[in-house]
């Protein structure tokens, strides 16, 4: 597989090189030439497949010989190692939990999986230095993903006072090769501050930069499993199936639309928004309006310049072919909160702040549709978001020990201001 820039076809790279380098050097982000669509028997016998060797013949066009088949498949079992449950909240209404991972976070499929490809790639004479902007779990997947791989220096930005306290602990508590950075700004200013970082000449010189966003190619690719691995039970039954993701810099359901590129049955996705919202707003108005964002409760979601819209023009750049295979809803805290309360009442179940909108998008999505599956994306561990719920919703939660054992370590980060310059003189004092 050859991969090119999303702003010049003809920069291009391998899988390897896409991989350790993040970002092209336009700007642009990595994209696959095409996508391999899987032969009808694949789908014929999805059910029968173990999870390891259905994943290994979804990845193996991406990844092409540059990781031999025996360790890529190696690879997937540990990164899939876990469960990703479908739970029927209301009758045709599921939540796919993605929060059943060592992070309790849907990103410690991509987060895995590209730690364990960069390891496989190193280079014992030449260490790379992985940026990573998170909202949240972004930071404690990749912390979690990298903590000791061989070659690599891994460094978080993350916005003060704009992440969870769980999900703080977990970013600022590893040490060793994993350094947090308290920027104060938004996610949009650390994603900002990466992204130049891999334009800056003087820094390319001195150091080896790769990206853990979902702007890296083995990032964002690799969630496209859970989709299969969800979803295979529904491919013999003759409704169409909805999925809503709450989506912020939008490589959760980018993944999820190769997946369906690649043949999987999935009709429509949603993509639900809290107020940070460029995305539906470019769906309704053909315009597309990056933005300051703005703190929510559903805090992953706070981007107002969601870096995989342009892997998401690459594929659709006709907005008509785009509305398509998408419909988006925006909601409000006060909607979120309410949704929360709505479900937990009716069904016992309580969903984190970010399912709770994927829940109201998917209900808007599937009015008068008789003839239909939906479900919405669970993101993180509910207990992640414990101030977020009241405390009658409290006393449904468990808070699991992975994460509680956090929660007594002492935070590590260093301050920052919100600016290239100051970023620039670090990563230099400690290459």
């Amino acid at each position: 597989m050859v991969y090119h820039s999303t702003r010049d076809k003809n920069n291009k790279a391998s899988f390897k090189d896409a991989v350790i380098k993040g970002l092209a050097n336009d700007g642009g982000l990595f994209v696959p030439e095409y996508i391999e669509k899987l032969p009808q028997d694949f789908f014929n016998n999805i059910e029968n497949m173990s999870v390891a060797e259905m994943a290994t013949m979804v990845m193996k066009p991406y990844v092409g010989d540059e990781i031999p088949e025996d360790k890529l498949k190696a690879i997937l079992e540990e990164v899939l190692s876990f469960d990703f449950p479908l739970v029927e909240v209301d009758e045709n209404k599921f939540a796919l939990e993605l929060f059943h991972g060592p992070t309790l976070a849907f990103k410690d499929v991509g987060a895995g999986f590209l730690a364990r490809c960069l390891g496989y790639f190193a280079d014992d004479n030449k260490k790379v230095t992985v940026l990573v902007a998170t909202s949240g779990d972004t930071g404690s997947a990749v912390a979690n993903g990298f903590y000791g791989v061989k070659g690599t220096e891994v460094i978080i930005l993350y916005p003060s006072g704009k992440v969870s306290a769980s999900q703080e602990k977990q970013l600022t508590t590893y040490g060793g090769n994993i350094t947090a950075l308290e920027v104060n700004g938004t996610f949009d200013d650390c994603q900002a501050i990466v992204k130049e970082a891999f334009q800056d000449k003087d820094l390319n010189k001195h150091l080896n930069l790769s990206s853990a966003n979902s702007i890296n190619v083995a990032r964002f690719i690799p969630q496209s499993l859970y989709y299969f691995i969800a979803l295979a039970k529904f491919m013999k039954q003759n409704k169409d199936i909805l999925v809503s993701v709450p989506s912020g810099n939008f490589g959760n359901i980018l993944a999820g639309i190769y997946a369906k590129k690649m043949g999987l049955k999935i009709d429509k996705f949603v993509i639900s928004n809290n107020v940070n919202n460029p995305v539906v707003e470019y769906l309704q108005s053909g315009e597309f309006k990056k933005r300051p964002s703005i703190h929510t409760v559903s805090n992953a979601m706070d981007i107002g310049n969601p870096s995989n819209f342009e892997r998401l023009l690459d594929l659709y750049p006709n907005l008509d072919d785009l509305k398509e295979v998408v419909e988006g809803y925006t909601y409000s805290d006060k909607e979120t909160l309410e949704s929360i309360e709505d479900i937990y009442t009716r069904t016992s179940y309580l969903p984190d702040p970010h399912g709770a909108v994927a829940y109201l998008g998917l209900k808007e999505a599937m009015k008068n549709k008789d003839n239909a599956i939906g479900i919405f994306v669970e993101t993180a561990h509910p207990s992640k978001f414990i101030e977020t719920f009241t405390d009658k919703q409290k006393e449904k939660l468990e808070i699991p020990e992975r994460l509680s054992v956090f929660m007594d370590k002492e935070k590590v980060s260093i301050k920052m201001n919100n600016d290239f310059i100051s970023f620039k003189k670090f990563l230099l004092s400690i290459k």
